[in-house]
């Protein structure tokens, strides 16, 4: 393995641990860094995978899962993550990779063929040129992403079903949900995210999102470290100004000036309570009444009331 960056470097040089922490592990981690802080990295994503699996029921009766596989960081670290469970008899799903080559100009077609064949995956390798679609319906300026992402996510259900899968796995990751749900709140004035598991519009196939708490961070480290052989997208990758990278910019802002507050996000979404918002079809305002009365001498203020959060 060439393991030329700082990052990876260092995971290969710490303190080495015992290769019976490797032994159980897929082929795909044959030349991973045996080390104590790739261990410790790699034991952490893959109990976050576990957790949000659990969390979100995600099993529950499936045999057959499709890994959207992107040829970027973050869904080799899922590919990779999902093996070492299955790997390990902690994840009773048959697994498919599967990598929709979309005409960009250059990729290069050899590359995850080669490297799934190598490690021994299973895998299907579909071509549609929707490099060309996206390219002729999206005016000069504007961005890709949504076009581009709808052809592709069409293309990915038709191959789950084609393949009996009951599931399309993505790579989707903690600053994925959190960027979402800003965009959607500064630029769709409403408050929605990325679910990590959802049912698709057509009713018969779930798409689930198993790093939804994994960091980014973690992420890239772990795909240095693992030297994927990482493709670069030509398209969405191309453009500049995107409000994404706006958002992932904030975000970074925000964390680096209070540390932890992405974890106290992510954690905000998963606890939500309709009756201090705003929307009136979640929650039935014109059905409040007072139930009790009370004296001024024995009530107490809520400690929770409104003025709290008031200038």
């Amino acid at each position: 393995m060439n393991l030329t960056s700082p990052i990876a470097q260092s995971l290969q040089d710490a303190e080495p641990v015992d290769d019976a922490d490797f032994s159980g592990a897929h082929p795909m981690f044959a030349a991973a860094p045996r080390s104590v802080g790739f261990n410790k990295l790699r034991k952490r994503l893959i109990r976050q995978v576990r957790q949000a699996i659990e969390d979100f029921d995600m099993l529950k009766g499936q045999k057959r899962w499709l890994i959207g596989l992107s040829g970027g960081k973050d869904s080799y670290g899922l590919l990779a993550l999902l093996l070492d469970l299955k790997w390990r008899g902690l994840l009773p799903v048959e697994l498919i990779a599967c990598n929709l080559d979309q005409g960009q100009p250059n990729f290069p077609k050899h590359v995850l063929p080669d490297y799934l064949s190598s490690i021994g995956v299973k895998h299907r390798i579909e071509y549609r040129d929707t490099y060309s679609i996206v390219k002729e319906k999206v005016p000069q300026g504007a961005t890709y992403c949504s076009l581009c992402s709808r052809l592709r996510r069409g293309n990915l259900y038709r191959i789950a079903r084609e393949e009996g899968c009951e599931a399309l796995v993505l790579g989707h990751h903690r600053e994925d949900i959190l960027e979402t749900f800003f965009m959607n709140l500064f630029h769709g004035a409403r408050l929605a995210g990325m679910p990590p598991k959802l049912v698709n519009d057509e009713g018969d196939l779930m798409v689930l999102r198993p790093l939804a708490y994994a960091a980014e961070e973690d992420l890239a480290r772990f795909a240095e470290a693992m030297a994927f052989p990482i493709i670069p997208c030509d398209l969405c990758g191309s453009q500049d100004g995107l409000q994404r990278n706006a958002m992932k910019e904030m975000l970074a802002g925000i964390e680096a000036k209070m540390p932890g507050r992405k974890d106290a996000m992510l954690r905000a979404l998963g606890h939500v309570n309709p009756s201090h918002l705003m929307d009136r079809k979640l929650f039935d305002f014109a059905g409040l009444a007072v139930t009790a009365s009370s004296s001024g001498e024995d009530s107490q203020a809520d400690p929770s009331t409104e003025t709290d959060l008031l200038p």
